[in-house]
């Protein structure tokens, strides 16, 4: 259990009504710097102090793009998803990555599993086949990816839906990321081991199963290994 003043640290960088608010947000999607600054139109000074205080807290972390290391993505500490509220509604979803391979049909998979509703996948560069890595790991948790074809994603699936990228290139490559979410998820392919698979699936379920309870739903964990 965490410390009486690291709790109380928590609480009070919480307990201002902006900080808070990026929080919330960090709930639902990493964003950079930039994408806070558009969002809530505040002084870039502003903003470097409230994710001071939150980081020094240990609420939010960064973390390096894959695609551009050059960008940092704000991330909300995992532990403390539950403390936050997850705003907005969540229409169709449709999960992306570069190739449609691991990470996105991983991610439909477990929303499916969870919510019982279809989600769909798709990437910018779509491979000729999911990893099989990747269909491993589904199968090892009762995953369902369909037909298993990585599918190229058109401006017809992305319309009226939530779209959440899952990989930092894939980020990059949509326009618009006010728009949708974005979690940035560590490519297991780059590593090319089951354990790098297990972690990817690990960090996308630390991001479903939060969500999908702040939408209040009543996700299903049976055969969902943590």
């Amino acid at each position: 259990m965490a410390s009486e003043k690291a709790r109380s640290a928590v609480f009070a960088a919480l307990g201002d009504p902006l900080r808070l608010r990026i929080a919330d947000e960090l709930a639902r999607s990493d964003r950079t710097p930039g994408e806070l600054l558009e969002w809530l139109e505040i002084s870039s000074a502003l903003l470097a102090h409230h994710l001071d205080v939150l980081e020094s807290a240990g609420v939010v972390e960064r973390r390096a793009s894959e695609a551009d290391g050059r960008k940092r993505f704000v991330r909300l500490v995992p532990r403390h998803r539950h403390l936050l509220v997850s705003n907005g509604k969540m229409q169709r979803v449709v999960f992306v990555c570069t190739h449609n391979s691991a990470r996105s049909q991983l991610a439909a998979g477990l929303w499916q599993r969870l919510t019982g509703q279809v989600a769909a996948s798709g990437g910018t560069e779509p491979a000729e086949q999911v990893h099989p890595l990747a269909a491993q790991t589904a199968r090892r948790h009762d995953l369902d990816l369909g037909d298993g074809r990585p599918t190229r994603i058109t401006s017809d699936m992305l319309r009226g839906a939530t779209v959440i990228t899952v990989c930092d290139r894939a980020h990059d490559d949509l326009a618009r990321p006010l728009s949708r979410l974005h979690w940035s998820v560590p490519d297991p392919v780059a590593v090319g081991t089951m354990h790098a698979f297990e972690r990817a699936f690990d960090d996308l379920s630390e991001r479903i199963v939060p969500l999908v309870n702040s939408l209040q739903t009543r996700p299903s964990t049976k055969g969902i290994k943590q």
